[in-house]
């Protein structure tokens, strides 16, 4: 059984950098609490992802007959689309051109009463990355024990 589902909407006229910063505040966040950021928030991009979110909880409900609030968005991405180009008319007989981004919004939302989901929050820092920070701070025994007089030993 399915427990993913989205929402795509495509040529959107604005630039991709501008939908990321919206985008990035709600991945990972719960439907209804999604709606309530993008109501408050006063960007120009939340309008359209807001109409994606809305689409795809109605997906959700339609196909899967879930609850919204057992929705939480698992995965949201930006591309960039086609640039439209246009011309505008200079001075002395002149055009200059002029490029008007769009891009594509993919918004896929996941049921969490039908399948385990990983909150990454609860996550600690050391247990996300495999690598551990090499200790590098150099204490003050350090600096005159080397054999060759430490950091103070320069000409």
């Amino acid at each position: 059984m399915k427990t993913e589902v989205y929402a795509l909407g495509q040529h959107i006229s604005m630039s991709a950098h501008k939908a990321r910063r919206v985008i990035d505040q709600i991945r990972g966040r719960s439907y209804e609490e999604t709606l309530m950021i993008l109501e408050l928030m006063p960007y120009r991009a939340c309008y359209p992802i807001f109409k994606l979110v809305y689409s795809a909880a109605a997906n959700a409900s339609f196909n899967m007959g879930s609850n919204e609030a057992n929705l939480v968005i698992s995965k949201a991405e930006v591309n960039e689309g086609t640039i439209v180009k246009r011309l505008k008319p200079r001075a002395r007989g002149r055009s200059f051109a002029i490029h008007k981004p769009t891009c594509h919004i993919t918004i896929v939302m996941k049921d969490i009463s039908l399948g385990g989901y990983i909150d990454t929050d609860s996550i600690t820092w050391s247990q996300k990355t495999k690598w551990k920070k090499k200790d590098t701070t150099m204490s003050y025994s350090d600096m005159y024990s080397n054999s060759n007089g430490g950091t103070w030993d320069k000409k």
